[in-house]
């Protein structure tokens, strides 16, 4: 690979975040050949991929290739459509792919189906067994590199960012990479590497995914305007991509638009009823003054995460923030420190420390809300809820410059938080 590039990522950073659960699955290639394609399709060719692999196992049930095939098309399937019940069916193939041969095909499907579930350590130690019969894996490295991510292992995330890139320097690798160098702080650099992703994509799915990710850091920054674009460009591309309407659903809320955020947000929660989806629409709901629907949505929210869970997920972090969200403080604070012990994450670290705040215990909310700004201190969010708990403990001085801080870093991060945060400032501002 080209000299650029590699400098890009040759210093170790902190956490970095999933493009989506299973992203390994998510970062769309060229397809190569076999079934290590790994690539989105459309639903109905996805649905065709299944089929096919089902009635070629029919007549031959010892291929452990296509077993291994219809579990990543099952992976694929459950990510994209939001419907976990997917996945004790991939697992159930990559498992018979594996009986019938150990190979790394099956190995690296059961890690991101691990991922999917939000079950890092297993995915890690999935995607290390499959590197070991294949060093060379550009997919073993993809799911590697997620769940280190998340397992707060900085420094062996970007050593699997690196060799992807590497070994094949395309979109997944560029969109990887683009991440790694956004939780350090270089944007400008992230944007470069993520414009490479685009120029590599190849169809208009891969180019709606890149604008989005593009539109997400101008949105991080700040700027508005160039988001806005982004997310247009995207939905020209291709107007399925459901994340492009969130990230417009967000410019619309930040702006005063909240009809149309609340637009936006219905739309994605109707087609991807995930809790996150949810939980957002809730929120612009809220901002509406329509708090029955609000509550509706909350409610669905947690069905989904039950569904989640009982699919073979663990996620104890939305856990937290459903617990928040209905006022349910102490579950929120042993949620999140459940998870905080199994992943120190940045997010998690940021949602352990609100749910103290919360609580009422701010001295100990203290640390894991530093901890959040030192893992990824360009996070306006993050930043603020610092400001939130120093505050709250008396140290108007810190709070002030916190509270700078956000403005200074985007001071649209949220529909709610934003305009409270402008207002703590002037406050403080007006009696230093």
């Amino acid at each position: 690979m080209n000299r650029p590039t590699r400098a890009a990522l040759t210093v170790t950073v902190a956490a970095l975040a999933l493009f989506t659960v299973g992203a390994v699955f998510g970062l769309r290639e060229q397809a190569q050949p076999g079934p290590r394609a790994l690539t989105v399709t459309p639903a109905d060719q996805r649905a065709r991929t299944i089929e096919r692999a089902q009635q070629r196992l029919r007549a031959l049930p010892g291929d452990y290739r296509t077993w291994a095939e219809l579990g990543l098309a099952y992976v694929e399937q459950a990510r994209v459509s939001a419907d976990p019940s997917r996945y004790p069916l991939a697992e159930t193939a990559l498992r018979r792919s594996l009986a019938v041969r150990d190979n790394p095909n099956a190995l690296t499907g059961l890690g991101a189906l691990a991922n999917a579930r939000h079950d890092f350590g297993a995915a890690r130690t999935f995607a290390l067994r499959a590197l070991r019969s294949n060093a060379f894996d550009v997919y073993a490295y993809g799911v590697l590199a997620d769940a280190e991510t998340q397992l707060g292992n900085a420094e062996a995330a970007t050593t699997a960012v690196q060799r992807m890139l590497d070994l094949r320097p395309g979109l997944a690798a560029y969109a990887r990479g683009s991440y790694d160098l956004e939780q350090r702080g270089r944007l400008t650099e992230a944007e470069d590497l993520m414009r490479r992703a685009l120029d590599a994509a190849t169809d208009p799915a891969d180019r709606a995914f890149c604008r989005h990710q593009l539109g997400d850091l101008a949105w991080f920054r700040g700027d508005l305007t160039r988001a806005t674009a982004e997310y247009a460009a995207g939905l020209a591309a291709d107007p399925a991509y459901q994340p492009l309407l969130r990230g417009r659903a967000r410019i619309s809320a930040a702006t005063g638009q909240v009809d149309a955020a609340v637009t936006d947000a219905a739309t994605v929660a109707a087609r991807t009823p995930t809790p996150d989806t949810l939980l957002e629409y809730a929120e612009y709901l809220r901002l509406a003054g329509r708090h029955t629907d609000a509550d509706r949505q909350l409610h669905l929210a947690g069905a989904a995460h039950e569904i989640f869970v009982a699919n073979g997920g663990r996620d104890d972090l939305t856990a937290a923030l459903l617990a928040l969200a209905r006022g349910d403080r102490a579950e929120a604070v042993t949620a999140a420190q459940t998870e905080w012990r199994r992943r120190p994450f940045a997010e998690v670290a940021d949602v352990l420390a609100r749910s103290l705040h919360a609580a009422g215990r701010d001295d100990e909310a203290l640390p894991y809300a530093r901890k959040a700004v030192a893992l990824s201190p360009h996070n306006a969010g993050y930043t603020f809820h610092e400001a939130q708990i120093a505050l709250a403990r008396g140290d108007r001085a810190a709070a002030r410059a916190l509270l700078t801080k956000t403005r200074d870093l985007n001071p649209y991060f949220s529909p709610t938080d934003g305009p409270t945060a402008a207002r703590a400032l002037a406050d403080l501002e007006v009696q230093p």
